[in-house]
């Protein structure tokens, strides 16, 4: 099959839904099918162009045999409205010109959000006469105007009627939780437009790695602590304000560390909150490398999933699959309800406690740290669910049959191409 991507983030961008993107692109070139995938000039957390690719209109480059074609996007550090409305606008005009570059797809993978880039996708499945497979990694505008995002009426009138045009032109809706399917089954969407491929995890490369000879730990000064770790986007949706403050309660025992992993300058307002509450025992770290990131993990004994108490509950962080999947406890801060809180609860692979309650969360890190056995338990059943249900392969396994049950082209090989590993580059 030849399908094209549209994905506003892909490598080297290294967190959110960039790492997937890249992983299923790469993974459906390995079977033997060619992929285009059509992205924005790589943003992302910092919310500024990457060195490489600053001054440039388009690039297009080879990866992993995955044709990568970039375009223009008009960035600001901390957009409003009217900047987050030019930058998706931006994007919509300029991967356009991108996706007429090139050949012809069987199939269209759009990721949502940016929800207006359902608009030349739609253009482009009617122009190619292709089917359009919509990746809902989030509900626009619900969960925007839910933690209020979004509080501009005729805004979010507008982003209701793309809502509806998203869905009214998609072939297919994937979704990645079940929460989501109920939700867009109350909407009016026939539940057999509806398929739930959860998100994924390279198993193989995120595993369970030593803690006691591990160089994060070295590099860091941990050795011989109790880390209780979060890695990730530091945004509204996560008001890690609340470990901050579950730290203060736990001052008390300096074998426990709690390391907050993220963008630099989130990191600074951070470091402030920790200077007024006193939070001696939080450690502020730098994003590490994707290279590294299985030993930052195996580093933690303790992995933290944390989300305010008005965030929407069906949203999942994909960080969920991660951390079982290295093999550590979650202790997951987030809405009780939620499909976060079922997806830990189901794993057996951590414990949830409500959101915004640092007594609740420092409790929960401090039980663990007082039962180490209990820890392992819950880190060995997460590893063991995380190979059963998010393993990568499978996820690959049900995108390409998805493919060809919609275009009646055949699936692909698991016999890998020769792919060299750096990309060729063509820039304007």
């Amino acid at each position: 099959m030849r399908i094209l991507i549209y994905s506003y983030n892909y490598h080297p961008e290294p967190i959110g839904i960039a790492p997937l993107m890249t992983e299923l692109a790469e993974g459906l070139v390995a079977r033997g099918h060619e992929v285009r995938v059509i992205t924005g000039m790589p943003n992302y957390p910092q919310r500024r162009i990457y060195d490489d690719y600053r001054g440039k209109w388009y690039i297009t480059e080879e990866r992993n045999g995955v044709i990568v074609q970039r375009s223009y996007v008009w960035i600001r550090p901390k957009p409003g409205l009217i900047a987050r409305m030019l930058l998706d606008g931006s994007f919509v005009v300029s991967s356009l010109v991108q996706a007429l570059r090139g050949w012809r797809p069987d199939v269209i993978l759009l990721t949502i959000p940016p929800l207006p880039v359902c608009v030349p996708a739609a253009l482009l499945g009617a122009i190619y006469s292709c089917p359009l497979v919509l990746n809902l990694q989030d509900i626009i505008p619900e969960a925007a105007v839910h933690v209020g995002l979004i509080t501009n009426k005729k805004a979010i009138k507008v982003f209701e009627a793309l809502e509806k045009f998203a869905y009214r032109t998609a072939h297919t809706i994937s979704v990645i939780a079940d929460g989501f399917t109920e939700n867009l089954i109350g909407k009016g969407i026939a539940a057999d437009k509806i398929t739930c491929i959860p998100n994924w995890v390279d198993v193989n490369f995120i595993r369970p790695l030593s803690k006691t000879d591990n160089a994060f730990r070295r590099a860091n000064q941990l050795e011989g602590k109790f880390i209780a770790l979060y890695s990730g986007n530091i945004a509204l949706t996560q008001g890690l304000e609340t470990v901050i403050e579950a730290a203060t309660h736990l001052r008390h025992i300096p074998e426990i560390v709690f390391v907050i992993v993220g963008e630099e300058k989130a990191l600074k307002q951070l470091e402030e909150y920790c200077q007024t509450c006193n939070a001696t025992n939080v450690k502020l770290l730098p994003f590490q490398p994707r290279e590294k990131l299985p030993e930052m993990l195996a580093a933690a004994d303790v992995g933290l999933i944390v989300q305010k108490k008005n965030v929407i509950g069906f949203n999942m962080p994909s960080k969920t699959q991660v951390i079982l999947a290295s093999g550590r406890a979650i202790v997951a801060s987030v809405p009780l309800t939620g499909t976060a809180a079922r997806a830990v609860t189901q794993s057996r692979g951590g414990v949830v406690v409500p959101p915004e309650e640092p007594k609740a969360l420092a409790d929960a890190v401090l039980d663990l740290y007082q039962n180490p056995d209990k820890a392992e338990t819950l880190g060995q059943q997460g590893r063991q669910y995380a190979m059963e249900h998010y393993a990568f392969e499978q996820a690959l396994n049900r995108y390409e049959a998805l493919f060809s049950s919609i275009t009646g082209k055949p699936k692909g090989t698991t016999a890998s191409k020769a792919m060299g590993s750096e990309p060729s580059v063509v820039d304007v």
